[in-house]
């Protein structure tokens, strides 16, 4: 991307070159600490990532927000996802099963009118996330970059009547590498809300201390893999096994917690 270059272009109502809406605010080591499994640590800045999209899954619009919290496993700073929203369901249970891609359903709300931005991410009945903002146009060339993303791959014990106290499959961490570039970047000056919500806690379990940047992306996508990587502690992993809907938001045999 370059100063004389312009924003990517394409058919009317072509999907393919809607920007990815980034966020990122800091909070509370501890409080990212107390969702990471025995084995992932908390990264040397308590950042918590959030992308609104709409892109072509494979081939039909999917909206979505992604939820990553900083965090290394094995040495490698990366960044460990506790959910993906989306309002394609088809993907949500093969993502799962073959990949530990912790994908549930939502409703998002992302356009953009002119400079304007505007983001509402909603889950069974709950708006836990709102954003709006106005572009301020490019923000100058940006370097290719390399992203670790951590997922989890288990499968409970089968269990009729009872607690499952083992697995079918134990927990193993998923590896996502990334390479990017960037076609264009514009900065967005605007307002990132986070609302209560006991489906997708993120203003109880990770409270926004600051917020650190907005910005529309256009990625240039250079490489992409995921592979199964090195097993956490089974045991230290159970508490971490109850999960609200498909995400890693910690839950009580699937539900959210009980409201006060």
């Amino acid at each position: 991307m370059n100063d004389t270059a312009q924003a990517p272009q394409g058919n009317t109502g072509d999907i393919i070159n809607w920007p990815m809406l980034k966020i990122h605010y800091r909070t509370d080591p501890e409080a990212i600490a107390a969702l990471l499994p025995p084995g992932i640590t908390v990264g040397s800045e308590p950042n918590v990532n959030l992308t609104v999209y709409n892109f072509p899954v494979p081939d039909v619009p999917e909206y979505g927000v992604v939820t990553t919290v900083n965090a290394d496993f094995d040495g490698v700073q990366g960044e460990y996802t506790l959910g993906y929203g989306i309002d394609q369901e088809s993907a949500i249970f093969i993502s799962q099963e073959t990949n530990g891609q912790p994908k549930y359903p939502a409703e998002i709300d992302y356009h953009r009118i002119g400079p304007m931005v505007r983001a509402r991410c909603t889950h069974q009945g709950y708006t836990f996330l709102e954003f709006q903002g106005i572009s301020e146009g490019p923000a100058g060339p940006q370097p290719e970059f390399e992203q670790n993303e951590w997922w989890v791959k288990v499968s409970r014990a089968v269990s009729i009547g009872g607690p499952a106290t083992g697995y079918d499959f134990p927990p193993h961490v998923v590896h996502v590498k990334s390479r990017y570039g960037t076609a264009w970047q514009e900065s967005v000056q605007g307002q990132l809300v986070l609302r209560d919500s006991p489906w997708d806690p993120l203003s109880t379990k990770l409270p926004m201390r600051e917020q650190l940047s907005a910005y529309l992306w256009w990625p240039i996508f250079l490489d992409r893999s995921v592979t199964l990587s090195k097993p956490l502690d089974p045991e230290g992993f159970l508490p971490f096994a109850d999960t609200i809907s498909g995400s890693r938001w910690p839950g009580v045999n699937g539900a959210p917690p009980p409201q006060q």
